[in-house]
């Protein structure tokens, strides 16, 4: 599994819209210079990401992007899914189940399974506020 650059960047789109929810519209180009994105390649992204329910758009002054869940609803697997398909290991495991003739005595699909299992686990364990909390608690510090 790799995890392409769409993926990482509709990551980090979500994570910057989290961090900075007001409740407001926040302009594409803002979302764009702060993660050094180029705008075009950011607005396939979030087309995406608002045709699936997970942004709400506003054109016009005063128009931009934000959430329409907390941050809270949002897992790292569904956002990843959205964007990469499928996040199986091997083939045979994707969206579309690659019907192998060898899945009965195969001793390795067991194995892909598994491991199939623990990553869809462990990123849906994984909110959006998890990470953007992480990453502002980390810049707090006091001396």
């Amino acid at each position: 599994m790799l995890i392409s650059t769409k993926g990482r960047y509709a990551l980090r789109v979500m994570i910057d819209l989290a961090e900075h929810d007001t409740g407001e519209y926040i302009p594409l180009n803002e979302i764009a210079q702060r993660q050094d994105i180029s705008e075009k390649y950011l607005e396939s992204i979030i087309s995406i990401l608002s045709k699936a329910g997970y942004l709400s758009g506003l054109r016009g002054k005063g128009g931009g992007y934000r959430l329409t869940r907390k941050p809270s609803q949002y897992t790292v697997g569904g956002i990843l899914k959205l964007t990469e398909g499928s996040l199986a290991p091997v083939a045979c495991l994707g969206e579309t189940k690659n019907i192998c003739q060898r899945a009965a005595e195969c001793k390795t699909l067991p194995v892909w399974e598994k491991l199939d299992k623990l990553i869809d686990e462990y990123l849906e364990s994984i909110t959006l506020a998890d990470i953007a909390c992480s990453t502002t608690e980390q810049n707090n510090y006091v001396i």
